[in-house]
């Protein structure tokens, strides 16, 4: 048999794809079956015929995409089937709803992470570690300089820059991505204030969707909602980083700028970017939590994509794992996007 008749998911020019199965992983172009991992962007793509994903991402699936999309929501652990492939989504620990796809077939299981991270997040569902036998990691931060501190020793400090801010009578504006990042730092300045912060419009439908589903974080007053001569001194501002230089800013007098971020470890990452301060906090695994996360799943082979693919599979191999980038993977073309049947999944 071929390398490509063995493997239970191949690349092709719409993205990661199961031949047995017909459908694929957040694909890059339209497709008939879409499994999107979690809500951000680069992964949940408009125009799919259907879509499947965790029951937690449905409403932020919604909101992006449309609300009338063709979406199958399925309850972590929950197993269907496409033409015998068994598939099942298990909690990331990346973002609200973000999920890791367990495909079982050929008497295999691999399973491709996504986006993921180990540590506390009080507004997201722990990482499940999940045996496998091939494993598709994320490499983001695949470099033993990025290493996580708790969340919540982050919002300390976020908590006493704008502390220190409001008795300089300047506005704190934290600029952080306005899915998943700006929920988790609502989420853990509670541990220090119940006072209310504001933010950008633009943030507002994504706070309310975890609101609806029960995560506890600081209230929030949207500024456009208010008048342009409103007087945020003192105050706390959450902005996603497009609001950065842009004419929404204009309505704050003298501010302190700040970013959180996980590339905020880098010395000179800040300035750079043009922030007055930087604040540590990332929703992707840190180096000592990709390396933990493959020997943890007890899989024989790790395909990695998204980051610093080389750095990690060099390691891995150095460990005796065997470790290639997701582009070593078979290739197929498939004759057009939007070709492959669109029976429904079996229940």
């Amino acid at each position: 048999m071929t390398a490509t008749e063995t493997a239970v998911l191949v690349n092709t020019p719409n993205g990661l794809y199961c031949p047995d199965g017909d459908f694929y992983i957040d694909p890059y172009r339209p497709v008939d079956n879409a499994i999107i991992t979690h809500g951000h962007s680069d992964h949940a793509r408009p125009g799919m015929g259907s879509y499947w994903c965790s029951a937690a991402s449905e409403p932020l699936l919604r909101h992006r995409l449309g609300a009338d999309i063709q979406l199958t929501a399925l309850e972590y652990g929950q197993q269907v089937a496409f033409n015998g492939v068994t598939v099942s989504l298990h909690p990331a620990g990346h973002i609200r709803g973000s999920a890791q796809v367990r495909v079982a077939n050929k008497g295999q299981v691999w399973v491709v992470s996504g986006d993921y991270k180990r540590c506390y997040d009080p507004t997201t569902e722990p990482f499940e570690v999940i045996p496998c036998d091939v494993f598709i990691t994320e490499a983001t931060f695949a470099n033993p300089i990025y290493r996580w501190r708790p969340g919540v020793e982050t919002a300390g400090e976020i908590y006493d820059w704008w502390m220190s801010n409001r008795a300089q009578g300047l506005t704190s504006i934290l600029f952080c991505y306005a899915l998943g990042k700006v929920q988790r730092v609502l989420a853990e300045l509670v541990n220090f204030t119940q006072e209310p912060v504001y933010a950008h419009g633009a943030v507002m439908p994504l706070y309310e969707i975890y609101q609806q589903q029960g995560v506890p974080m600081l209230p929030v007053q949207n500024t456009a909602q208010l008048e342009k001569s409103h007087d945020y001194t003192g105050g706390l501002v959450v902005a996603p980083p497009s609001a950065h230089r842009s004419t929404w800013m204009k309505r704050f007098k003298n501010v302190s700028t700040g970013f959180a971020s996980g590339w905020m470890q880098v010395r000179g990452a800040r300035r750079r970017r043009g922030y007055h301060r930087g604040f540590v906090m990332s929703d992707h695994a840190d180096w000592q939590g990709l390396i933990d996360t493959v020997q943890q799943t007890g899989c024989r082979q790790v395909y990695a994509t998204h980051g610093d693919e080389e750095t990690l599979t060099r390691y891995l191999r150095s460990i005796d794992v065997q470790a290639d980038s997701l582009s070593s993977l078979p290739r197929l073309q498939p004759q057009t996007t939007l070709q492959v049947s669109r029976e429904a999944a079996e229940q």
